[in-house]
Parts: structure tokens; sequence; C-alpha cells
């Protein structure tokens, strides 16, 4: 059996972080050794939560490099955008591997992401060595490295939707457009009139539209996957429920192609990956079929009339959008099994 690493989740107080907890307490090779907190630091760990009373059990440690580095031996850094450009270099420098949950360290450009998060970007020799972990198209860069930047939920679900066909030469790329609707927890636990139970409740509104930080990350790795520059029209919406993603994507096929095309070709793309599943003919994804799990549920259909297919891809945002993908991420870093800790089955209905 491998051996057991000790962990320490930062922003553990978020609903990514309280994933983390959820997913690393069944998990054979982890032991959670320090949850950390810089608004809460010295509380309860179940004040805050308390479905985790008698399953974490201390209270929370604060944002301290020294105390970290002496009680673990991985990060998560489950912090906002902005807040990890400045933590994580400390961690890096004290010897610890870091998974970023943060948007921070996707972009390789400082210059673009200032301009898309409107913040100050992160020394470049660190964004340089951040790997993208989009664990089932870039995973074999993931094995053997020691910082890890997660991706984000719309660009995962949206990413592994498109990137088999796009590297296929199968769509038009300049023709692409991701329609994905997302649950309020994406928008965290801070308030904020947005998610005020009688601004979203019964209520169904776009946001950002043409102007979400997700667009370029999605771009960037397209184009990473693909060598080729793609851009994308990219119209994220916000529904009342919880958790989930469903991106609805279209594209101009380039010629023709069934819908039985798509399925054999990302089948193949995807054998082996344990956590994408490709539906068959007439069968569509739906976001409560993945709730609480680390899969991807993907389906296709393909309109003969206007020659363009629909790809549908649904994810838990806050597992395979997040937390789930992060545990993903440690266990190729560390060579373990790809799905340690993250055989659950979605919870239904």
């Amino acid at each position: 059996m491998a051996a057991r690493i000790r962990a320490a989740v930062v922003g553990s107080t978020g609903y990514g972080g309280v994933d983390l907890l959820r997913l690393l307490r069944r998990h054979p090779h982890v032991e959670v050794t320090s949850v950390i907190s810089s608004s809460s630091a010295g509380q309860d760990i179940s004040g805050g939560y308390p479905h985790l009373a008698d399953i974490y059990e201390g209270t929370l440690d604060p944002v301290d490099v020294d105390l970290i580095r002496q009680k673990a031996d991985v990060v998560f850094a489950a912090t906002p955008s902005g807040a990890s450009s400045e933590l994580v270099p400390a961690f890096l420098d004290a010897g610890l591997k870091v998974i970023d949950l943060s948007g921070d360290f996707r972009l390789k450009s400082g210059a673009l992401y200032e301009k898309w998060y409107r913040k100050k970007p992160a020394d470049e020799k660190y964004l340089v060595r951040a790997v993208y972990g989009l664990c089932e198209v870039f995973g074999d860069e993931v094995k053997g490295s020691d910082f890890v930047s997660n991706p984000g939920c719309y660009p995962t679900a949206a990413l592994l939707g498109l990137i088999p066909a796009v590297k296929a030469g199968w769509v038009d790329p300049e023709t692409i457009i991701i329609d994905a609707k997302s649950g309020v927890s994406g928008a965290g636990r801070s308030l904020s009139l947005t998610v005020h139970y009688s601004e979203i409740n019964e209520n169904f509104k776009a946001y950002r539209v043409n102007s979400h930080q997700h667009t370029p990350e999605i771009e960037m790795a397209l184009e990473k996957a693909t060598g080729a520059t793609v851009p994308v029209t990219f119209t994220p919406h916000l529904v009342p429920m919880t958790r989930g993603i469903l991106c609805t994507m279209y594209a101009r096929l380039k010629e023709h192609r069934t819908e039985q095309d798509f399925i054999d070709l990302y089948r193949e793309f995807y054998r082996g990956r344990p956590f994408v599943r490709i539906r068959g003919r007439g069968v569509w994804p739906a976001t409560k079929e993945v709730w609480g799990s680390n899969y991807c549920d993907i389906g296709f259909s393909v309109d003969e009339r206007t020659h363009r297919v629909t790809i549908l891809s649904v994810i838990d945002n806050l597992v395979k959008g997040a937390a789930g993908q992060a545990v993903q991420n440690l266990n190729l870093m560390m060579g373990w099994d790809e799905s340690a800790g993250l055989e659950l089955v979605p919870v239904y209905p």
C-alpha cells in the first residue's frame, strides 16, 4: 500500500474547501492534518459546517507557512482568485506540493489574467511552473509535478465536451458556441444580492455575457490541446439549483458525421479514463445524473438539416469542477490509482 501523505486544506470554509474535506476523508492514502481559514482561525471546524461534527474535530489553523510546512506535505489552496497568487509561492518555496483551485495560475499570460480578472497577476515564474490539470487531456504532465492549477468548473465541462471533436478536425472552430448553466454554489458562499433567495428563486439569467473570466481559459486549453487558435462564444447562466453545470455546445460540421461517429470518437479518446461517460444515441445527460460525483457525462445530437452538432456535457461543479478534480490531480501527481478516493456513485434523486 502507498504511504499516506499529510494534506492541508487552505480556504476550508468555502464550498470547494469543504467538499475537499468530504472527499479526502475517504481517501486511502491521505490524512488531513491541517484545516486552514484566514477568516475563521481558532474557531471550531464544525462551527460553520455542523455536518462535519464528530468527523473533523479541533479548530481551524491560521495561514502560517511554517506551521503548514510542519504539518503537511501537500496543500490544496481553495482560496479566491487574487489570494492564491499571494499565498501559493510561499508554499512552493517551502517545499510543499500545491494544487491550486483558484484561477490565479491557469492563464500563462499575466496581462491576459489582469484583463479578464481585473487583479494583479502572479509572478511569471510561478505561472510558467504551474501545470494545467485537466486530467483526461493533460494528465501526463501532471504526473510527478509539484504544482498543479486546477481547471475552472465551466472550462472542465466545456473542454471535455469539445476537445475530441476539435482535435479530430470534425468541426469548424470558428463556429463554436458554448451555452452554459450553473447552480448557485458556483458563486461561492459569500453573501451577495445575486444569490439572494428572492433574486434567484424562480429566476434564470445570463451574466458576464462575453466577459466571463473562464473564456480565455477555455481558448487557452483548446489551443494547447489542438495546436490551433480556437475562439469561442461563451455565455454562462445562473439557475436556481445548488449543484451542477450543463454545457450545451454548438458547432458546424466540416463534413458529414453521424451521432454514432461522435460516440465512437469520444469513447476511443477517453478510453481508460474512468470519469468520462459517453451516452448512446438519443440519450442526453442531465446534471442530476452526476450530482455529488466526479463524473462528466457527454451526449450528442447531429442536425443534418443545419450541418451542426450539439454536444451536451454535465458535471457537478463542486466535484469534477473543483474538489474532485483536485483529488484526481493529486492521485496523478503521486502515481496512485486515478480513482482513489473518488469512486462515488452519484446521489439520485
